[in-house]
C-alpha cells in the first residue's frame, strides 16, 4: 500500500513539474545600479568610454588580476592580449556594450555588481545550458528564417530552447543569422539570433576596492 502511495505521489510531482514547464517563463530586465550612486556614476562613465572605444580608460578600471576565463589565463596582461584592446577594431567593444548596458544586480552584500541581468537574474530552476532567453521586447517570431517571413507571434524576454538539432550534419546553419526557437509555452518559430542570449554568454563583475570600482571578471562559458 505504501509503495502504491509513493508511486502516486511521484506521478503527481512529475505532472506538476510538467505543468509548470508548459507555461511561459521570462527573464525580464532588472537593474539595481541605482542602489549605489557611486556605482551608477561609474557605470555611466564606463558606458560612455566604451561607446567611444576609449581603451585607456577601460584599462584603468580593470583589476590587475581580472578573471578572463576558466583556463588559468587571468590577469590584465592576458586581458590585453586576448582582446587586442588597443585596436579600435577589437571585438571587445561589441561584446562588452550589451553586457554593461543591460542591467544587473548587486551581490556580496552590495560590495559587487554583476551584469547583465540575463546572468544575474537567471532563475535557479531553469537549466542555463539547455535554455536561453529572448533579449528584447516585442521580438518578431516568424514562420521562416527570413525577414519577410510571416510574423506568427511576438516574444518579450521569454525563456526559449534553441532547436540546434535541426542543423545539418555540417553543424552550420543553412540560414545564418536566424535561430529556430521553442518557448516553454509551446510557441515555435524563427527569430534573429541578435535577440537570443545565453545565461552563460559574456558577463562582467565589478567590485569596489579602496573606494574605487574595478572590473573583476569578463568572461563567457562555465
Amino acid at each position: 500500500m505504501n509503495t502504491i502511495k509513493l508511486i502516486i505521489a511521484a506521478i503527481f510531482v512529475t505532472l506538476l513539474a510538467l505543468a509548470a514547464f508548459s507555461q511561459e517563463r521570462y527573464v525580464k530586465p532588472k537593474d539595481e545600479a541605482a542602489k549605489d550612486p557611486s556605482f551608477a556614476a561609474f557605470r555611466k562613465k564606463l558606458i560612455a568610454a566604451a561607446e567611444r572605444k576609449d581603451a585607456k580608460y577601460l584599462i584603468s578600471i580593470v583589476d590587475p588580476n581580472i578573471k578572463n576565463g576558466f583556463g588559468g589565463q587571468d590577469g590584465i596582461a592576458n586581458f590585453k592580449r586576448e582582446w587586442k584592446i588597443a585596436s579600435k577594431n577589437s571585438r571587445f567593444w561589441k561584446e562588452f556594450l550589451p553586457v554593461i548596458k543591460n542591467g544587473g544586480a548587486f551581490d556580496d552584500g552590495g560590495r559587487s555588481f554583476m551584469a547583465p541581468y540575463t546572468f544575474s537574474s537567471w532563475p535557479d530552476d531553469i537549466d542555463g545550458f539547455e535554455y536561453q532567453v529572448i533579449f528584447g521586447n516585442n521580438v518578431n517570431l516568424r514562420d521562416s528564417p527570413d525577414p519577410k517571413g510571416e510574423v506568427v507571434g511576438k516574444l518579450s524576454y521569454n525563456v526559449v530552447k534553441v532547436e540546434y538539432e535541426t542543423l545539418p550534419k555540417s553543424g552550420k546553419s543553412e540560414h545564418p543569422g536566424w535561430l529556430q526557437v521553442r518557448t516553454l509555452g509551446g510557441l515555435t518559430g524563427y527569430v534573429s539570433e541578435a535577440f537570443v542570449r545565453s545565461h552563460i554568454d559574456y558577463r562582467a563583475g565589478f567590485s569596489k576596492k579602496r573606494g574605487v570600482w574595478k572590473m573583476d571578471f569578463f568572461l563567457a562559458g562555465d
